[in-house]
C-alpha cells in the first residue's frame, strides 16, 4: 500500500497540470516543480532514511514516514497558491522517503531461493509500475469529477489504513549496531540534485548563460566531486562507490535513471498534449493512457517470471525497445495525429516499461550481499527518482521552451525533440540490458557478494 501511494503521487498530478494552472495561475516552470520538488526530494532523502531505520526502528521510522505523508497530502488539497503547493509537495517526499527503503530488503531477505526472489521482486515491480502508469488514469478521473485538489485526498484514508495495518502486523526492528550517520554526505546529496534540477528547470526563462543558472551547474558539479572524494574517506559512507565497480549494478542504476526520465517525461508532455492541444478532458486524457497502464500491469508480473527462468536480459532489452519505438513513433505527433496512432503508441510503452522495474531491481540487489539488499535498493530507487526529475526538467523545458506560436498548434512541432530525447534513453536501457548481462559483467558482479563487507547496522 505505501509503495502504491508514493509511486501514485509520482505520476497522478501530471493530467492536473492543466487544471492547477488555470487555478493557481502557474507558469510552465511551476508546474514543473510541482512534479518535481516531489521526486528531488524523494531522490535525496532515500538513503537517509535508511540509515534512519537502522538507527530509530524500521516500524517507528515507516509510521512517521506514513503519518507525514498523509498530513502533507492534505496541506497540498489546501494549498492557495503554487509556491504553497510546491512546499507541501516538498513535505510529502519527505514522509514518502521513509517508506519504500525497509521493503525491498524484507522481500530479499524472506525469499531466499533466487526464484523466489526474482517472482517477488517482479510482483513488487508490478505494484510499483502499475502505481506509475495507473496515475494518470485515477489522477484524470478525480480532476473530472471534484477538481485538482481531490488528487490529494486519496492518500490520506489509504495512508490512515496502512498506519493500521503496520501497527497490527509489523514488528519493530532495529540494528543491532546502526551505521553512523553522514551529514556532509547528505547536504551534498541534496545540493547536486537541487542545483541541477534547478538550472534546468529555470534555464529556458532565465537564460541558459546567466549567472545563476552558470552557478548552478557549476555547484552541481563541484558538490557531485566533492561526494566522490568524500564518501571513498569514510568509513561508513551514505553512498558506499565500491558498489559501482559491480557492471550489473552500475548498468541498473543508469538504466533507472533513464527509463524512469523516459516515464516522466512521457507522461508531463502526454499530458499537456492531450489536454492543451487536443483539448481532452482531463478523464478522457487519463482513459487514453488506459491502454499503457493496462500492459504495464500485465507485464510487470511477467517480466519476474522470465527472470526466474531466463535471468534478466530478455526483459530489459523488450523495455528498452519498446520505450525507444514508442518514442520514434511520436516524433512525429501533429495536432490531428490519429487516436489509433497514440493508442499504438501507448500500448508499446506501457509493454516496455511494465517490463523495466523488475530486472533494473534484479541487477541491482543479486550481485550484493543480501545484508546490503536494502542499501542497494534505496541505490536503486535514488536513480529512480533522479531520471523523474531529470525526465520532466529536460524533457519539459526543451519542448516547451520551442513553441512558437499559440501553444495549441506550436507544441506538437515542438515537443519533437523531446520525444527524441526519450527514444534516446530507450535505446541507452536496451544497449545496458546487453551489456550488463553478459559474461564479463556477471563475473564482475561476483566478488562484491564477498568483497564488500556488510555495513555495520545489517540490512536496510
Amino acid at each position: 500500500m505505501s509503495l502504491f501511494i508514493v509511486g501514485l503521487d509520482t505520476t497522478i498530478v501530471n493530467l492536473a497540470l492543466p487544471s492547477v494552472q488555470r487555478d493557481l495561475r502557474a507558469s510552465a516552470s511551476g508546474l514543473q516543480w510541482t512534479v518535481d520538488a516531489y521526486t528531488v526530494v524523494l531522490a535525496s532523502l532515500l538513503m537517509l532514511s535508511g540509515s534512519m531505520a537502522d538507527r530509530f526502528g524500521r516500524r517507528r521510522t515507516f509510521q512517521t514516514g506514513l503519518l507525514l505523508f498523509g498530513l502533507a497530502s492534505l496541506l497540498c488539497s489546501l494549498a492557495p497558491d503554487t509556491g504553497s503547493l510546491i512546499a507541501f509537495r516538498m513535505l510529502q517526499a519527505v514522509g514518502g522517503a521513509m517508506l519504500n527503503p525497509v521493503a525491498m530488503s524484507i522481500i530479499v531477505n524472506t525469499f531466499t531461493d533466487p526464484k523466489e526472489r526474482a517472482r517477488a521482486i517482479g510482483i513488487w515491480g508490478g505494484v510499483a509500475g502499475m502505481s506509475l502508469a495507473f496515475g494518470p488514469v485515477v489522477g484524470g478521473a478525480l480532476v473530472d469529477a471534484t477538481g485538482w485538489r481531490s488528487i490529494f485526498w486519496i492518500n490520506v484514508p489509504v495512508a490512515a489504513l496502512a498506519l493500521v495495518l503496520t501497527a497490527l502486523f509489523i514488528p519493530e526492528s532495529k540494528a543491532p549496531r546502526p551505521r553512523r550517520l553522514d551529514p556532509v554526505g547528505q547536504l551534498l546529496v541534496i545540493a547536486l540534485f537541487a542545483t541541477l534540477t534547478f538550472g534546468i528547470i529555470e534555464g529556458p526563462g532565465k537564460g541558459w548563460g546567466s549567472p545563476l543558472i552558470t552557478g548552478c551547474f557549476v555547484v552541481a558539479v563541484g558538490a557531485a566531486a566533492a561526494l566522490g572524494w568524500y564518501e571513498r574517506r569514510r568509513p561508513e559512507p551514505l553512498l558506499d562507490l565500491r558498489f559501482f565497480r559491480s557492471v550489473p549494478f552500475t548498468g541498473a542504476i543508469v538504466s533507472a535513471v533513464c527509463g524512469f526520465a523516459a516515464l516522466a517525461g512521457f507522461l508531463f508532455l502526454n499530458s499537456l498534449y492531450l489536454q492543451d492541444v487536443r483539448h481532452c478532458s482531463p478523464l478522457r486524457a487519463g482513459l487514453l493512457t488506459l491502454p499503457m497502464a493496462a500492459m504495464t500491469l500485465v507485464f510487470g508480473p511477467l517480466a519476474g517470471r522470465i527472470i526466474g527462468a531466463r535471468g534478466p536480459r530478455v526483459p530489459m532489452m523488450a523495455a528498452g525497445g519498446g520505450i525507444a519505438v514508442c518514442a520514434l513513433l511520436l516524433c512525429r505527433l501533429r495536432a490531428d495525429t490519429p487516436l489509433w496512432y497514440l493508442v499504438v503508441a501507448y500500448v508499446l510503452f506501457g509493454i516496455g516499461f511494465g517490463m523495466l522495474d523488475a530486472p533494473i531491481t534484479y541487477s541491482a540487489v543479486s550481485g550484493m550481499p543480501r545484508a546490503q539488499a536494502g542499501v542497494a535498493a534505496a541505490v536503486t530507487s535514488t536513480g529512480r527518482q533522479v531520471g523523474a526529475s531529470l525526465g520532466v526538467a529536460v524533457l519539459g523545458s526543451v519542448s516547451t521552451a520551442r513553441v512558437q506560436g499559440p501553444f495549441a498548434s506550436g507544441f506538437p512541432a515542438a515537443s519533437h525533440l523531446g520525444w527524441g530525447i526519450m527514444a534516446g534513453c530507450g535505446c541507452a536501457v536496451l544497449v545496458l540490458g546487453a551489456v550488463t548481462t553478459s559474461a564479463w559483467a556477471r563475473r564482475s558482479a561476483e566478488p562484491r557478494a564477498q568483497a564488500v563487507p556488510a555495513p555495520v547496522g545489517g540490512d536496510r
